[in-house]
């Protein structure tokens, strides 16, 4: 699970396919199969190229493809980890107060039993 610094654009969608093939290539893993919603940062033309070029350079040079499996829109009910994510939030949220950044990544790391890595950060220009 990665954290992004600020907010999801596409730019840190293409760091951060780029950082989970360079991990399932590490681990012989031809493809990825991504669930998509329609998050603007999922539909984007950046993110769409990045993808086709990504799969033309693994096709050529060997690496892991890019699979997409674009969910209808306003259907949570077809992508099976909405569940996962309802009970990762009640069991992490505060009903009395706001949780802090650094907290929030605590808490979910821990509740989903994962490494706290780098934030991925947005490259401003």
């Amino acid at each position: 699970m990665r954290f992004v610094e600020g907010r999801p654009v596409s730019a840190v969608t293409c760091e951060f396919l780029r950082w989970v093939c360079a991990q399932l290539a590490a681990e012989g893993k031809r493809a990825l199969l991504l669930v998509w919603d329609n998050a603007s940062w999922h539909v984007s033309q950046f993110v769409r190229h990045w993808i086709k070029e990504h799969n033309r350079a693994a096709k050529r040079e060997g690496g892991v493809r890019v699979l997409l499996c674009q969910l209808p829109v306003k259907s949570p009910w077809l992508n099976p980890i909405e569940a996962h994510w309802v009970h990762g939030k009640r069991a992490v949220v505060e009903p009395t107060r706001t949780l802090t950044a650094p907290e929030l990544t605590t808490r979910v790391c821990g509740y989903y039993g994962c490494e706290q890595l780098p934030h991925l950060k947005q490259n401003v220009s």
